[in-house]
Formats: structure tokens, sequence, C-alpha cells
């Protein structure tokens, strides 16, 4: 891997952006803004997943309104999305909001950017330029005949330099296609050119296959090139969803770890148990462990303990009875009716221990 580029530092509220902070993990919300107690629920959950910065869509000024009441009940950070209406972008961080999210584009003229920079400025909050395929300034559409990543380039610098004319630094820079080649190339080629930390992502990547496919490829090809400081994976899913495949994408190229790491085999004609069920309890159970362990689901006994010797936990399946073992070696035997049991309370002690 490329050693990361290092950016300017930035700060969504307390948490830094860029520079040699630790990339950061976002979602978005799903819910309507204005329903606060829904909207906390759901922040809350994705928070016990591991997401760092939240971001809510701000449709109409009782949303922005919202904000206050919903910062008050989170935990993390709280960015606000904003189109079009500059009037929604001041209103959302007199209430609160830590970032906002804007394409300046598309906020009516010079006159309402300068005013959202000097809110901005004003209450200390950073700033997402971001471009978006779907939304490109007809001029650079046209002189480039579709949404290439010369085009998305353009124009976030176009928009960046609106922003540095007005004094305004504390910035950073998304260019989001549904396209992986033009997402990968796009972010290539503004990496090269500013220090302003980026923010990756595949729009409108599909649901939980499709979606996690083609941000995988495509952030884990920019990820090794050392490009990206904070990251959200889109998926048509429940957003925790989001959380949850973006930390296997950092575990798989050791740049962070969050929780259990789960191994399992696909299965093979020597599978005598019900291995799909088992290796699905035992991931919805790690969900809720911080505990950095590696945990094997095996469907044989003959190879599962060799397969998985880096393991500090496993269990095998066989016929009518399982084993578990740990490090390679076999530490028990168990009825297959008890397996899962006695496997889960395994792990809890596990945690226990490591903790102390």
């Amino acid at each position: 891997m490329r050693p990361r580029k290092k950016t300017r530092q930035i700060r969504v509220g307390p948490v830094a952006i860029g520079g040699d902070a630790p990339i950061a993990v976002q979602s978005m919300t799903n819910t309507d803004t204005r329903n606060v107690e829904t909207t906390v629920a759901q922040i809350k959950g994705l928070e016990e997943a591991g997401c760092e910065i939240i971001r809510v869509a701000v449709l109409d000024l009782e949303a922005a309104a919202a904000i206050k009441a919903i910062r008050e009940q989170i935990g993390i950070p709280l960015i606000a999305d904003i189109h079009f209406d500059h009037r929604l972008a001041i209103a959302a961080m007199e209430h609160g909001a830590q970032g906002i999210r804007i394409n300046p584009g598309n906020l009516g003229g010079e006159d309402k950017l300068a005013r959202v920079a000097a809110a901005a400025k004003a209450h200390g909050v950073a700033i997402r330029v971001g471009v978006n395929a779907g939304s490109l300034e007809k001029d650079i559409l046209a002189r480039h005949g579709r949404p290439t990543p010369a085009a998305l380039v353009e124009s976030a610098r176009r928009n960046v330099e609106k922003l540095e004319r007005l004094g305004f630094h504390e910035l950073k820079i998304s260019l989001k296609s549904s396209d992986v080649l033009t997402t990968i190339e796009a972010y290539r080629q503004l990496s090269n050119s500013c220090d302003y930390p980026l923010h990756l992502g595949v729009t409108e990547a599909g649901g939980l296959i499709a979606g996690t496919v083609k941000s995988s490829v495509a952030l884990g090809i920019l990820l090794h090139e050392g490009i990206g400081d904070t990251f959200r994976i889109s998926l048509t899913r429940d957003p925790v969803e989001e959380i949850r495949v973006a930390y296997e994408l950092l575990r798989s190229l050791h740049l962070r770890q969050r929780g259990p790491e789960l191994i399992s085999c696909p299965t093979c004609g020597r599978c005598q148990v019900n291995l799909f069920g088992l290796a699905e309890e035992v991931e919805r159970y790690i969900q809720k462990i911080d505990t950095p362990l590696k945990i094997a689901v095996m469907g044989c006994v003959v190879n599962g303990p060799g397969e998985a010797r880096e393991a500090d936990i496993g269990v095998a399946g066989g016929h009518g009875v399982g084993i578990i073992f740990k490090k390679g070696k076999i530490y028990k035997k168990v009825p297959e009716a008890q397996l899962l049991a006695v496997f889960l309370a395994e792990i809890e002690q596990m945690t226990r221990e490591y903790e102390h």
C-alpha cells in the first residue's frame, strides 16, 4: 500500500479529518429529520455500530430547527445536508450543525454563498463541497459532453475557489458518481491537484450486494493508493449495514479494526451442519462486541481447525457433534444441539478475559 497522503486537517465537531487522523466512517439517516425521536433512535443504533459522523437531510426550516434537539441526544458530530436554499444551511448551523454538505453552485449565487461562508466561520462549522455526477453545472457538462472525471474535478475546483475567495478553508471535498471507474479516476486527479481532505463515496451504489461490491472496489483501490480521509458506504439498506461494510473494508486493508473478525468457510460436500444458520447467529451476536477477536465458523471437523488455525476461537460442525477450538487446537466437543449456545458462552468468556 502507498502511504496515505497527508492532507490539511479540519474538524467536524471533535472529530479530526485529514492529516494524521484515522480515516473516519460516516453514514446518513434515512428518517424524516423533523421526527426527532425516530432520527435519534436511528443515530444511536449507528453510534453503537461504530459510526463516527452522521449526516441528516434538511429539507425545510422545521428540519433545520430539529437539529438542536437531535444534537442534544447523540454523541457524534452532526452534518446537515443542504440543497438549493442557502437559508437552510444558515439555519442548520444556528441550530447546532457541526458541518454542512453543499454544492456551492446551486445555492443561488455568490452573495448567498458568502452568507453561508460567513455563518460557517461564525459557528466554527466545516463545509463539504459535494460534487455529484448527476448535478454538474451546465457549462461544464456541455464542455465535457458527460460527467467525466475531469468534469467532476473542474466543478470541485471551481466551487472550492469560490469559498477560498471568501477566505474560507475549513473544507473537505467529495466527487460522487455511480460509476466505479469514473469515481476512482476523479479522486486520483483531485488528490494530485489539492491538499484538502477528501470524502470518498460511490453514490447510488445499490443494495447490499451491488452496493457493497461497487463501493469496496472503488474505495478499496483509492484507500490502497493512499487517497481518502473519510468515507461513506452508500447502500439501499438499513444504514447500520453501511457501517459494518465500512469497517470490514478498513480491516481488509489493515487500516483500522473494530470488533471481532469473523471468518467462515463457504461450505462443501463435507459439511454436515447448518453452517449458514450457525454463521448468521454468530455474526449477529458479535455485532455488540468491541474486542478485536478473530472468530471462525467452519463446517468440517476434519479441516476446520487447521484451516482456521489463526483464529482465537472457532467452531466446526460434524454429524451430531461439533468441536470448539482455540488457536487451531481442539478445546472441547459439544453435542450439535448445544453447539451454538456453548460457543457463544465461550466467546463471552474470552471477551471478559481479554478486557481484564
